[in-house]
């Protein structure tokens, strides 16, 4: 026989934990194990179930008390059901005044219709500024035939015979009748209370049909790849008249010619000849307002990188710009003529190391360290 969990540990709560912290952590588990939710993991209905054991002793100030006292043994017996043997959407209907019917269940109340996903692909520059974006797609809306009754105009639906009318069947909890009565939606009408006799031509009874849609979407400035926009209300039609469910649209930001975003700064590569390094020079570079100039002083190392501030993305909440990091490339040359080689000689035949600190320290300790293994 497996050894069951500690309660205050299946909850995730602390044991001086109070009523009110108890019926959060246990609220928070059920949605997040509810096989409905969970489809594709075979465990999440034994997590759901066990959740809901632990919230019936440790929200039962009795049980609570003899299960600090005696653990387990303590509650053995006490009235405890057997979640194991019931069904989610038993578990659901007992704690109701929990989640006050919000949830979505399986043939259970009046849902909220399904969410739905697009995707929406700006620039870069789009996101710094923020814009608005029209988005077409197709949901299932009702029917306009049957005003999503399912019923072919001019028919009658007829009570449901299996719930009477009501929507809703009782059953015995288990272990005959030994748990209560337990009110669940009717298997037949799918808590409607009405069968449909002559079903809509247009939507073949389902009382929806696939409808094209044209929003316009507004995407903040700042917003990350990735990231989604809620548009309220344009999901699918909920369940006999209930609201509209929520578009999700997830931002695609593409790629820039020359700038890299990271986090709210933007990097640029910038390739410089060895002269331009060595010398200085003024250099024109890509922003997201057009160019800017940028100084390199003499003597700039490759790899090196040079802040321009205020130049990088905004932050989506605050507002405030990112900066702009230019890192320069200094490229060698592969090809020289034959008077650069000679210029370049000659100015070998100059270079003081001692002035060049990188070099110098290399080349002093790989002369230490050449000695050392001549020794």
């Amino acid at each position: 026989m497996a050894t069951k969990r500690d309660y205050y540990e299946v909850l995730e709560v602390a044991k001086d934990a109070a009523a009110d912290d108890i019926k959060r952590a246990y609220r928070k588990a059920a949605l997040k194990y509810h096989p409905d939710r969970n489809r594709n993991n075979p465990e999440a209905e034994g997590k759901f179930k066990e959740a809901a054991e632990a919230y019936e002793v440790l929200s039962d100030p009795r049980k609570r008390q003899r299960y600090d006292q005696f653990g387990h043994q303590g509650v053995s017996g006490a009235g405890v059901h057997d979640f194991s043997h019931m069904g989610a959407e038993d578990i659901f209907s007992m704690f109701n005044d929990i989640f006050g019917g919000a949830f979505g269940m399986r043939g259970g109340g009046r849902r909220r219709g399904a969410d739905l996903q697009a995707e929406i692909a700006i620039s870069l520059n789009e996101a710094a500024t923020g814009v608005e974006k029209e988005l077409s797609f197709k949901r299932q809306d009702t029917c306009e035939v049957c005003d999503g009754t399912g019923a072919a105009p001019g028919s009658q639906r007829r009570s449901c015979p299996t719930c009477g009318g009501y929507g809703q069947v009782e059953q015995a909890g288990g272990f005959g009748g030994l748990f209560g009565r337990v009110v669940t939606a009717c298997p037949d009408c799918r808590g409607e209370g009405m069968l449909v006799t002559s079903p809509c031509h247009k939507c073949r009874g389902s009382g929806r049909v696939a409808k094209k849609r044209v929003v316009n979407v507004r995407i903040p400035a700042g917003i990350h790849d990735g990231q989604a926009v809620r548009v309220r209300g344009e999901g699918e039609p909920g369940e006999a008249g209930s609201p509209h469910g929520d578009l999700h649209c997830y931002v695609r930001v593409r790629q820039h010619d020359f700038l890299e975003r990271h986090d709210n700064d933007l990097l640029c590569h910038l390739p410089i000849s060895f002269t331009q390094a060595a010398l200085g020079t003024t250099v024109q570079v890509p922003t997201l307002n057009g160019k800017a100039d940028l100084n390199v002083p003499p003597g700039t190392q490759h790899g090196q990188v040079f802040r321009m501030r205020g130049l990088g993305m905004p932050d989506l909440r605050s507002g405030r710009p990112g900066d702009e990091l230019v890192q320069v490339l200094v490229e060698i040359p592969k090809k020289l003529s034959d008077r650069q080689q000679e210029l370049l000689r000659e100015f070998a035949e100059t270079e003081d190391r001692t002035v060049m600190p990188e070099s110098k320290g290399f080349f002093d300790k790989l002369k230490s360290y050449l000695g050392a293994d001549d020794r």
